[in-house]
């Protein structure tokens, strides 16, 4: 598996508009071949600030991600919202990977 994390500081003015650039871009790329999960959600601790979680099948996912029409159609209008610098992690996934889900009750 291979996971990108990226956050992008938007311009509070044009929150709105960018929200919907994020959510359009999320949808798309949810549908793509090799790709796991694809979500986009603002931070609690600042709501202008969007953070993204990709999981691709393996790395020439994610760089056929980047290819396609609604990828570079937000990257195209991605300067308008930008306030401040954007960050990008990126790492390969080897071996087995656990998801676990459960409700509160299994919190005790």
């Amino acid at each position: 598996m291979y996971v990108v994390l990226t956050s992008i500081p938007i311009v509070p003015e044009r929150r709105a508009e960018a929200l919907d650039l994020c959510d359009e871009l999320a949808e798309r790329s949810r549908s793509e071949p090799g790709v796991l999960s694809y979500h986009a959600a603002t931070d609690i601790g600042d709501p202008n600030v969007v953070r993204f979680v990709e999981r691709y099948e393996d790395a020439a996912s994610a760089e056929a991600h980047i290819e396609t029409d609604h990828y570079e159609r937000f990257v195209d209008r991605l300067p308008e919202f930008v306030d401040g610098e954007m960050e990008t992690t990126q790492f390969a996934v080897d071996g087995d990977v656990h998801t676990a889900s459960f409700g509160v009750e299994a919190l005790d």
